[in-house]
């Protein structure tokens, strides 16, 4: 867009190209976005008015689960890949809140969220940041940072909001998660929030997200919104918890929660927890 390359950003930052961290922040109401991210963020709210509330709901359903891996599973340690830009409640927050001293490390590849996360989520000798791509997994397990922060002899907590969904079929998303899960011990956890179409179950919320995929391929790289039956094929092999792959705000909410009403966004976004047997 003509008036973003106006916008002051961090070196190595493009302004003329759309981020989908950047849109997710605008969509959060954050500020660490560019006129480019805002025209795509406003094209996918004539498509659908209430995806901020999509946005929310995520963020608590990460509080939640988070919470409830480091406060009732005794997890201890959490690899949170696609880590995005920082905002409130990060992964470390929620987890030392409830575990002091718990280990987080942050995996991302976008550079704002890099240059962001050096300074907001690499606090101190119990958190880094590292710079890799969900499509290396070993690269992200390899990594000296992740070796010296994560035991793998412990249970791991392996966070995955909103990534999988970037990746396309033939990358073989399902695969790379369990290549990254392959090394955890029994009892480590893998949380997974995904873009679902609910196809015969809401033909109109389905033609929704038909329409938004197809934006989404068209100005932001992949974006797939997979069936129920494909998104649960990422838990196969583990014990999914109750209440199985459901609608984000569905998923042991809480008081104080937003209690994001069932608009056009509601059945586009789901999620789910599995432990490792």
């Amino acid at each position: 867009m003509p008036g973003s390359e106006q916008e002051s950003a961090p070196s190595g930052i493009d302004t003329t190209k759309p981020s989908v961290a950047r849109v997710y922040d605008y969509m959060l109401g954050g500020k660490d976005n560019y006129e480019v991210d805002r025209h795509v963020a406003q094209a996918a709210l004539r498509i659908a008015p209430d995806a901020p509330e999509a946005a929310q709901a995520n963020r608590e359903f990460l509080r939640r689960t988070v919470r409830y891996l480091a406060a009732e599973a005794g997890i201890r340690q959490f690899l949170d890949v696609g880590s995005g830009l920082p905002t409130q409640g990060n992964v470390h927050e929620v987890a030392q809140d409830v575990t002091p001293g718990a280990h987080v490390v942050y995996v991302d590849h976008d550079p704002i969220v890099l240059a962001h996360g050096r300074a907001l989520l690499a606090v101190d000798e119990t958190t880094a940041i590292i710079d890799a791509d969900l499509r290396e997994p070993e690269k992200i397990l390899d990594d000296p940072r992740t070796r010296a922060l994560i035991d793998f002899g412990e249970p791991v907590g392996l966070l995955l909001f909103a990534i999988l969904h970037h990746l396309k079929d033939e990358e073989d998303p399902a695969g790379l998660a369990a290549r990254l899960l392959r090394p955890l011990p029994t009892g480590s956890h893998v949380v997974i929030s995904h873009f679902h179409n609910p196809m015969q179950a809401h033909p109109e919320v389905s033609q929704q997200a038909f329409t938004a995929e197809k934006l989404f391929n068209e100005h932001l790289g992949t974006g797939r919104w997979r069936t129920h039956e494909e998104i649960l094929a990422f838990f196969n092999g583990l014990e999914l918890l109750e209440p199985g792959l459901v609608p984000l705000p569905e998923w042991r909410p809480e008081t104080g929660d937003h209690q994001a009403a069932p608009g056009i966004t509601y059945h586009t976004f789901v999620g789910g927890v599995a432990r490792k047997p």
